[in-house]
C-alpha cells in the first residue's frame, strides 16, 4: 500500500553526498543514467510513502547507495530509483513504456521484473498474515520462484536490496518492523542471499530481521559484544600484524585478515550448541590464505608455535574432508593473557571450492541433517552456483556486466490464490494445476483464471502468475486433453490421472454391457433366479464382473451358461442325496484314474473329472482338485485365482489330484498373442502352429489403435509343446505371447 502525505514534501535525499556515494566506480555514461534516474525520483517520490511508513524517496535511494557498495552497475542502481515511482506519482514517467524510451530496454526489463518481486512479496506476505506461517517446503517453493521470474540476475539483487533497505531504516528511525516481514526477511531473502553469495546482504538481513523478532536476546548479545568490542578489536589487529610479519619472515605467501562474528551467527551458535558467551571461541577469529597445501601447515606450524593451542578446538578438514568436499585447517589459540580466537587456514583453490562449490556454507549449514550429502545438479542448483560466480566476476571486472539466464529453466512455479507455489514443468497449462492440486478438481476443471484474467484451458502457464480454477459439481474431463497438438497437458501426471479416468469408464461400460447380455440370456432360459456371483464361480470366474467383462469382449460364449444350466435341477436333487456321502468316499485315500483327463485322484472308480475352462491345465502344470455339485471333481492350475477364491470359500471341497498316464490326451490351452496390427499377421501365426503340428481350436482377436490382441486355443500333448510354440511365436518380431 502506497499513500501520499499532506504535509511539506520530505526533503530530498538525491543530494551531492548521494551522488558522491551512489556514482562511485561508474564511468561518464553510467553516471549521466543515473542522475537521469535521480531528477525523476525527487520530482516524482517525495511526498510518497510505503505501507509501514518509510518515504519512497529515501528507500529509493537508500537501495541505490546498497547497490553501490556492492559493485552494481549503472542499469542496475538506476533501476531501484525508477521501480519505486507509483503510477500514482507520475504516470507518464511512471509506464514501463515511457521508462523504455528514457533509459532503454535494459533498465525497463530491470524495473518491471522488481516490480512483478515486490508485487508477490505483497500477494505472499497477506496470505501469510491470513493464514499463518508456510511450511518448510513452501519457503523453498518461494525462493524458486523469486529465482525463477528473475531472468537477469540484477532484479534479485534489487530485491535482496530493497528488503535490507527497509530494514536499515526501521531500525535508524526506531519504528517497529511487522514481525511478518522479519520473519520472512529471515525464510526467504537472507537464505537466498546466503546462497548467491552475498554475504554483505546476507549477514546485515539477518542481525536486523533478529533485532525486531528477538529485540531483547538481541540487545543483550550486543551489549556483551560492545563491553569488549575495543579489546577485542584490539587483539585482532595485533593478532593479524604479528602473524602477518612472522609469515612473511618464514617466505610464507599469506593473507591475513580478521573475520567478523554477527549477533545472528552469535546467537544461533549459542542456541545449537547450548553455549554460554564467554563459552565462543571465534567471536575473535583470522582467516589465513596461502599458496599451497604444504604452506597450510606450515602456516599451522607457526601459530601454534606464536601461541598455545587450545585442546580438542583443531580440525583438519585437509586431510579429512567434510562429506561435501570442504577442506581447511580449523584451530582454536590463545594468547598469553589466555583470551582465545579461532584461526581458518586453506588455500585459494580451498577458499573457492568453499564460496562456490559443493561445500557452499549454505549447502551443509541449512541443509540439515543432510549435511553436504546435498549436491547441487539440479537445474536450480546450477543457476545458484551461475549465480554466484557472475557476482565474482562483476567484483573483479568493470566490464563485466549481468547477463539474461542462458537456458529456460525445466520447470514453472505459479501460486494459488492463497499464495501456495505450486512447481510444475515447463509449459504446463491450468488442467495440469488443477490435477496438481487435487484429482478430482482436475476432472472437473472447466475455466481458469490467470491473474484474474479467463484464459483458455490450453494457456501455458509462466513463473510468478496467480492461478484459479473454475470447476463443475460434477463431471469428468475431456478426451481432447489426451490429444497432444491440442496442448491441453503437459504433466505426464495429470495425462495418466486423464487416462485412468477413460480406464474406468471403460470398465464400468463394459460390465454394464455384459451384464446385459448375461441377464437377457438367462431370461431366454427362464433362469433368472440365478444368482450371479455363485453363476460366475461355477463358469471358472472369481467374481460376477469378471464374466460380465469376459462376455462383453466377446471372450466368453453365452452357449456355455446353457450348456451349464440345462437339466440342472435334476442334477441337483440327486447331487443332495449323495453329495455328503461322496465328499467322504473321495477322502477315503483310494486312487482313482480319469482315463479321458488322465488325471489320478483320491476317490472312487470312474469318477467324473473335467479339466477347467478359466485355467485350462494340461501336463505338467502342478494342479488341484475341486468338489463341484453334480459335476465331479474341477481339475484346476494351482495358480488359478477363480480355484484360490473357491478353495478360500469352501476348503472342504478341495482335494489333491496328480497328473496320471495321460498317454495320447489332448488338451485345450489358450495362447494370449499380443502384436502391432500388419498386414498377414494371422497367416505368420497359423503357420507357426501348422509346423508345429498343433490342432487350433478357435481364434478369438480384436485390433485397438493399430494393436492385435489374439487368443488361440490349441490342442496340446505336455507342456514341452507349449514352450516350444511359445518359443516359435516370440521369435516373430513385434510380437508378445504368453499362456493365459
Amino acid at each position: 500500500m502506497i499513500s501520499r502525505t499532506a504535509t511539506i514534501p520530505d526533503a530530498t535525499p538525491f543530494d551531492e553526498a548521494w551522488r558522491e556515494r551512489a556514482e562511485k566506480d561508474l564511468d561518464a555514461s553510467g553516471c549521466r543514467l543515473l542522475r537521469e534516474a535521480a531528477v525523476i525520483g525527487a520530482e516524482s517520490l517525495s511526498g510518497f510513502r510505503a505501507g509501514t511508513g518509510e518515504p519512497l524517496a529515501v528507500h529509493a535511494a537508500g537501495v541505490a547507495l546498497i547497490l553501490a557498495d556492492i559493485g552494481a552497475d549503472a542499469e542496475a542502481r538506476a533501476a531501484a530509483v525508477l521501480t519505486m515511482l507509483p503510477p500514482e506519482a507520475d504516470p507518464a514517467r511512471a509506464g514501463l513504456e515511457q521508462l523504455r524510451k528514457q533509459f532503454g530496454s535494459s533498465v525497463s526489463t530491470l524495473v518491471q521484473g522488481a516490480r512483478s518481486l515486490l508485487r508477490l512479496g505483497d500477494i505472499a506476505g497477506t496470505a501469510a498474515t491470513e493464514r499463518g506461517a508456510h511450511g518448510q517446503d513452501q519457503k523453498e517453493m518461494r525462493r524458486k520462484m523469486l529465482l525463477a521470474m528473475a531472468a537477469d540476475l540484477r532484479i534479485v539483487v534489487l530485491r535482496l536490496a530493497s528488503r535490507l533497505q527497509s530494514l536499515r531504516w526501521h531500525a535508524a528511525q526506531k519504528v517497529p518492523y511487522p514481525v511478518e516481514l522479519a520473519r520472512e526477511t529471515m525464510e526467504l531473502y537472507s537464505p537466498l542471499a546466503n546462497r548467491l553469495g552475498i554475504w554483505q546482504l546476507k549477514w546485515e538481513m539477518e542481525d536486523l530481521a533478529f533485532r525486531f523478532l528477538e529485540p531483547e536476546t538481541y540487545k543483550s548479545i550486543a551489549r556483551q559484544l560492545e563491553e569488549k568490542r575495543a579489546e577485542r578489536e584490539a587483539l585482532i589487529e595485533a593478532a593479524v600484524d604479528r602473524l602477518h610479519a612472522a609469515l612473511a619472515e618464514a617466505n610464507i605467501e599469506a593473507r591475513v585478515y580478521g573475520r567478523p562474528k554477527h549477533i545472528f551467527s552469535i546467537w544461533n551458535k549459542m542456541r545449537l550448541k547450548r553455549l554460554e558467551f564467554h563459552q565462543l571461541y571465534d567471536l575473535r577469529a583470522l582467516r589465513v590464505i596461502v599458496a599451497d597445501e604444504r604452506s597450510c601447515y606450515a602456516a599451522l606450524a607457526l601459530i601454534h608455535s606464536l601461541w598455545t593451542p587450545v585442546a580438542d578446538e583443531f580440525d583438519d578438514y585437509i586431510s579429512r574432508p567434510k562429506p561435501n568436499g570442504y577442506r581447511s585447517l580449523h584451530t582454536v589459540v590463545a594468547d598469553a593473557q589466555g583470551r582465545s580466537f579461532e584461526i581458518q587456514i586453506r588455500t585459494d583453490e580451498m577458499h573457492r571450492y568453499a564460496e562456490y562449490g559443493m561445500a557452499a556454507h549454505w549447502l551443509y549449514k541449512e541443509a540439515g541433517a543432510k549435511g553436504g550429502q546435498v549436491a547441487a545438479t539440479s537445474g536450480y542448483d546450477q543457476k545458484l552456483a551461475w549465480m554466484r560466480q557472475l557476482l565474482s566476476w562483476n567484483g573483479d571486472s568493470a566490464e563485466a556486466s549481468p547477463v539474461l539466464a542462458a537456458a529456460a529453466d525445466e520447470r514453472i512455479y505459479v501460486m494459488t490464490p492463497q499464495a501456495r507455489v505450486i512447481e510444475l514443468p515447463a509449459g504446463a497449462t491450468p488442467v495440469d494445476f488443477a490435477y496438481h492440486l487435487h484429482t478430482d478438481l482436475g476432472h472437473r476443471c472447466r475455466g481458469a483464471r490467470v491473474n484474474g484474467q479467463m484464459v483458455p484451458l490450453s494457456t501455458p502457464l509462466h513463473t510468478g502468475e496467480i492461478v484459479e480454477i473454475i470447476a463443475a459439481k460434477s463431471g469428468g474431463p475431456s478426451r481432447d486433453w489426451l490429444n497432444p497438438q491440442l496442448g491441453f497437458l503437459a504433466s505426464p501426471r495429470a495425462r495418466a490421472k486423464v487416462r485412468a479416468w477413460f480406464n474406468a469408464i471403460e470398465l464400468q461400460q463394459r460390465i454394464g454391457h455384459g451384464q446385459t447380455l448375461v441377464e437377457k440370456e438367462l431370461q431366454r432360459l427362464g433362469k433368472t433366479a440365478v444368482g450371479m456371483e455363485q453363476l460366475a464361480q461355477q463358469l471358472g470366474f472369481a467374481r460376477a464382473d469378471d464374466l460380465y467383462v469376459a462376455v462383453s469382449k466377446e471372450e466368453f460364449s453365452l452357449r456355455q451358461i446353457d450348456y451349464l444350466l440345462s437339466g440342472q435341477k435334476a442334477r441337483d436333487e440327486q447331487e443332495q442325496k449323495d453329495d455328503t456321502a461322496r465328499v467322504g468316499q473321495l477322502r477315503t485315500g483310494t486312487q482313482s484314474h480319469s482315463a479321458k483327463s488322465g488325471v489320478l485322484v483320491v476317490g472312487v472308480d470312474s469318477l467324473l473329472t473335467q479339466l477347467a475352462r478359466c485355467c485350462r491345465p494340461a501336463p505338467p502344470d502342478h494342479i488341484g482338485g475341486f468338489v463341484t455339485r453334480g459335476r465331479g471333481v474341477s481339475i484346476h492350475r494351482r495358480d488359478c485365482a477363480s480355484y484360490a477364491a473357491m478353495v478360500l470359500r469352501q476348503p472342504e471341497r478341495s482335494i489333491e489330484v496328480q497328473w496320471g498316464d495321460t498317454g495320447d490326451t489332448l488338451y485345450a490351452v489358450d495362447i494370449s498373442i499380443h502384436a502391432q496390427e500388419r498386414p498377414n499377421l494371422l497367416r505368420d501365426l497359423s503357420e507357426i502352429f501348422a509346423k508345429l503340428r498343433l490342432n487350433i481350436i478357435s481364434v478369438n482377436t480384436q485390433s485397438r489403435r493399430s494393436l492385435a490382441h489374439m487368443v488361440f486355443t490349441i490342442e496340446v500333448r505336455d507342456g514341452e509343446q507349449i514352450t516350444r510354440v511359445l518359443t516359435a511365436l516370440n521369435e516373430l518380431q513385434g510380437v508378445e505371447a504368453a499362456r493365459m
